[in-house]
């Protein structure tokens, strides 16, 4: 059988490393985003994944890039899908799709509400992601992964989050994905809560390069969370200069990759917005830091 992500992760020797990118609009923007997948091929990306859009539009622009990624790259690849928006029968036919692209990894998301509105399922759809991993799970031999909330989701608390995640173990999923967090202890304090719980599937780390003063408070945004205090004053100390900030955001960026692969994160994910030169000079210094301690 292939190797899975799930069979990278259980490997020891090296922390995987992966990066998350959204479709783009046209087909130049896809172009593009293959040349960003090429230029991180010598950082050996150990997969790559694409984010799901609910409407018509969006999808097909998610299965476009999809299948870009996949006639034009050897990279292993995650399609995201979320059932906010769309009928059992849509989620249905998604699947199939990926199915027809050779995608044998999907996220199983539920998707976010409308901005400034709650979470309102479908009336032919499903409920919840639990709903979706079983799914996805009866309709073929896929690898299924599903997001977890180091600072919580913004619609639970950190105790009920833990017990959902359980759930979806339970359900089938065998891997886990953060969502961005700046707090190593946030990450340590998840994996601790579910592994109290009897949970065993890996959970991979979020992050999120920073590079420009505006990401600060869009991060909250994304998040549900603010970065913490004495995080965000070390940078805003610096905001003024985009050359400075961009360092300042570097630096912090791989020590908080340092402490979460102190604390046991098996792997990293990164969230690029498709670019790909922070995240290849955080790797860098990481892996180098690697060799160093290893020779």
């Amino acid at each position: 059988m292939p190797e899975t992500i799930v069979d990278r992760l259980r490997e020891t020797d090296r922390p995987t490393f992966s990066v998350e990118f959204f479709p783009p609009s046209d087909d130049a923007g896809v172009q593009q985003l293959i040349a960003t997948i090429e230029a991180l091929q010598p950082l050996e990306p150990d997969w790559v994944s694409v984010t799901y859009g609910a409407t018509g539009a969006s999808r097909y622009k998610t299965f476009a890039a999809v299948g870009a990624i996949r006639g034009q790259t050897a990279v292993s690849l995650i399609g995201h899908l979320t059932i906010a928006g769309q009928s059992a029968a849509e989620v249905v036919r998604a699947i199939q799709a990926y199915q027809r692209l050779g995608v044998t990894h999907i996220l199983a998301l539920r998707g976010d509400p409308p901005a400034g509105g709650s979470f309102r399922a479908h009336r032919e759809g499903l409920r919840t992601a639990t709903d979706l991993i079983r799914l996805v799970k009866s309709l073929g031999d896929f690898t299924v992964g599903v997001a977890a909330f180091p600072d919580g989701h913004p619609e639970s608390d950190l105790e009920l989050d833990a017990r959902i995640l359980l759930a979806k173990e339970q359900a089938g999923a065998e891997f886990a994905i953060s969502q961005l967090f700046f707090d190593a202890g946030s990450y340590a304090a998840l994996v601790e809560r579910f592994r109290a719980l009897g949970g065993t599937m890996p959970i991979i780390a979020g992050i999120m390069p920073i590079t420009v003063p505006g990401q600060i408070e869009r991060f909250a945004g994304l998040s549900g969370s603010r970065m913490p205090a004495a995080f965000e004053a070390q940078l805003r100390e610096v905001a003024d200069d985009k050359a400075a900030f961009r360092a300042r955001g570097i630096d912090l960026v791989t020590q908080l990759c340092r402490d979460v692969l102190a604390a046991g994160a098996p792997g990293l994910q990164f969230f690029t917005l498709n670019r790909s030169t922070a995240t290849a000079e955080i790797l860098g210094r990481l892996r180098a830091e690697a060799a160093v301690a290893a020779s």
